[in-house]
């Protein structure tokens, strides 16, 4: 465990000496699919990284998020007349990990978040969280981001597919 946290001090200090670094806050809004999208309804998404420049075109640092799910309602046929509806919990997770972005071109960025997403509500074990991403750049602190976002739990995944915006601060 020593050795990890030392690894991670070093390679924090010798990305704090470079000079260019940008700090980015997305807002999202998604479509759960796969298992989650019979779960729940709809997401919206909040997230952040702090870039560090390694060359003129590719930047990595640390990332965290907000991913929020709304759960479904759903009705089971009953032997009475009238089916029984239940509301299924929403799904929330705290993804916390690494960001990496390439500039293809002036306009477009490809990405890949990877992490671990903790998982908040009751029931929800959180897993291994990943996440490319394409992003449009709009203007000089404005991008327009797609993103698949996908979540690893055991016995299953949780995926969402997510547009929104980026703000460079």
């Amino acid at each position: 465990m020593k050795k990890l946290f030392l690894c991670a001090a070093i390679a924090v200090c010798s990305f704090a000496n470079m000079n260019a670094q940008e700090f980015n806050l997305g807002v999202s809004a998604g479509l759960p699919i796969g298992d989650a999208g019979e779960v729940t309804t709809f997401s919206g998404l909040l997230d952040v990284q702090y870039l560090f420049e390694v060359s003129e075109d590719f930047a990595v640092g640390p990332m965290a998020g907000l991913s929020y799910s709304f759960g479904e309602e759903i009705e089971l046929p009953t032997d009475s007349v009238e089916p029984v509806t239940i509301d299924l919990d929403d799904a929330v997770f705290v993804p916390i990990g690494g960001a990496a972005r390439y500039g293809v071109s002036d306009k477009f960025t490809l990405g890949l978040d990877l992490g671990y997403a903790l998982g908040i509500n009751d029931g929800n074990d959180g897993g291994f969280y990943y996440s490319p991403r394409v992003q449009y750049g709009v203007s000089e602190s404005l991008d327009i981001v797609a993103a698949y976002r996908g979540i690893s739990e055991d016995g299953g995944s949780f995926a969402i597919v997510s547009l929104g915006v980026e703000f460079g601060l």
